[in-house]
């Protein structure tokens, strides 16, 4: 087995610095809960690289931070929109059914993406006390096959969202790549109309660090009681702030992002020259898929950590911030070989 694989971004370390901003946060004493001068300067920090309306909190779990975000804007009796392979509604267990009681209506899309069309019509029965009532769209930022929507398919999701007065979510779990891959700032959340975004820091090197932005402030308001009945009311909070601080100094979260991009972007390209695998969806942030024959599959296998994501032999390949081109070069080469 490498020491790297190419299985998620979840399974590398932590990045150094953000290591090192943690152990400079394990001094003494400080309160509890938030009350903190670790996480008050992040807050600051938060607000400059997403705007003055952002109001953050802190989660440990890309699951808690998408069902609790969604806790915040809606009742039992209404729906949330998502794409039928989205991580919240292939990957979390059913959990946001379960914590927001809310009817969850999948839709599918190309390459994982919603559209406008394909939303519309499930946008229905608005005071019908028999239909559940239409609430929140949610999209992954990056897709689950990590298609990216640019900020003018962002704007029209959130437009059609609000004009029906409902709200839109964004799954960011890997919001640092989908950024990096538009060449936008973290500020292309409030600019293109979100209402909530789950951020995550755990797969841009950071380690059990997530958080909910809120830009409408009513929403934030009751957060805090939704947070600590979602038993995610971290005490020792200076430690994940001191991570977010680190990934938000000197724009750390752009450079890991666009290192684990372009190593997947190096993946694929050379998949096309030198084996003739063409990735099975347009690669985008910092995944590749690619779909090969079930001896080969088996024989990687026996090498190196990925994902099968269909019985047909689909598979994906996900780099991190600390791939390295020799890894890239390693896995083509046992492509080849097998």
């Amino acid at each position: 087995m490498q020491e790297r694989g190419f299985g998620s971004d979840n399974n590398s370390g932590i990045h150094p610095a953000v290591l090192e901003a943690i152990i400079k946060a394990d001094c003494g004493h400080t309160p509890a809960y938030g009350d903190d001068p670790y996480t008050e300067s992040v807050w600051r920090k938060f607000k400059d690289n997403f705007g003055l309306t952002a109001e953050t909190f802190f989660v440990t779990t890309g699951t808690a931070a998408n069902v609790l975000a969604l806790s915040a804007c809606t009742q039992s009796w209404n729906s949330i929109i998502c794409a039928r392979t989205s991580h919240l509604h292939v990957d979390e267990c059913g959990a946001p059914s379960k914590f927001t009681g809310c009817t969850m209506i999948q839709i599918d899309g190309e390459n994982g993406k919603l559209t406008v069309p394909l939303i519309e019509p499930h946008v229905c029965g608005f005071g019908d006390k028999h239909h559940p009532q239409p609430k929140v769209i949610s999209v992954a930022q990056p897709t689950e096959f990590e298609t990216v929507y640019t900020r003018k398919e962002l704007c029209a999701l959130a437009d059609f969202a609000h004009k029906h007065k409902m709200l839109f979510h964004i799954d960011g779990a890997r919001f640092a790549n989908a950024v990096v891959s538009l060449n936008e700032k973290l500020s292309l959340a409030r600019d293109s109309g979100v209402d909530v975004l789950s951020f995550g820091g755990t797969k841009n090197g950071a380690m059990l660090a997530e958080s909910v932005i809120f830009f409408e402030h009513e929403l934030a308001e009751k957060f805090k009681y939704i947070q600590k009945q979602g038993m995610q009311t971290v005490s020792k909070t200076r430690f994940i702030a001191a991570q977010f601080d680190a990934l938000l100094s000197n724009e750390l979260w752009r450079k890991n992002a666009l290192h684990a991009n372009e190593m997947a972007a190096l993946l694929a390209r050379t998949l096309r020259e030198e084996t003739g695998y063409v990735p099975e969806y347009p690669v985008e942030a910092n995944s590749v898929f690619v779909r090969f024959g079930e001896y080969k599959l088996r024989a990687l296998h026996g090498k190196w950590f990925f994902y099968d994501w269909d019985s047909k032999g689909l598979c994906r390949f996900m780099a991190s911030f600390d791939t390295t081109e020799d890894d890239v070069t390693a896995l083509i080469e046992d492509i080849k070989k097998y």
